[in-house]
């Protein structure tokens, strides 16, 4: 692992204060890109209970829904896409491109994303990669029977916003 200095010069919109240092897996690591903004998402991994390939019912990944803060203040919302969009409008969508795992077997892993499909201009405006970090809770397993069912598991993490 490689240290990654979050400290962001987030926009003058949300007039947000840096953040601290946080260790970086190589395997997310964006190497010469610079953090422009954090911030932390509070919600849910939400799950169906879909048939696999074998026809079997297992739990699978549908979609994330959180709010997401900075300084005490909700900034924006995170959802399927994955996308993210801010309250000045600016949004972006992710397509995997890392991941490593979380600290404990309950989190969901770190996550490297390449920035696609942005739109409108604000802070995430020319965003090239967005790092998900500091993940806590998230996963879910269990008896899937009833097929269309859904479990929101509930999950934190951190979003960091890069430009090259």
């Amino acid at each position: 692992m490689r240290m990654l200095r979050i400290a962001t010069a987030v926009t003058a919109l949300f007039g947000l204060p840096s953040y601290a240092v946080a260790q970086t897996p190589d395997a997310i690591a964006a190497k010469g890109e610079t953090a422009v903004l954090t911030v932390h998402a509070e919600g849910a991994q939400v799950y169906e209970c879909k048939a696999d390939p074998s026809g079997k019912l297992a739990w699978q990944f549908r979609e994330p829904v959180a709010t997401l803060m900075a300084d005490g203040k909700t900034v924006g919302r995170h959802y399927a896409g994955p996308t993210w969009e801010l309250v000045d409008g600016s949004r972006v969508q992710g397509k995997l491109a890392g991941r490593a795992p979380g600290a404990a077997a309950a989190d969901i892993p770190w996550l490297k994303l390449e920035a696609v499909e942005p739109h409108g201009p604000g802070a995430l405006a020319g965003i090239a990669t967005i790092q998900r970090i500091n993940t806590r809770g998230g996963q879910f397993e269990g008896a899937c029977d009833t097929a269309g069912a859904t479990h929101a598991a509930p999950y934190a993490a951190d979003y960091v916003f890069l430009r090259k």
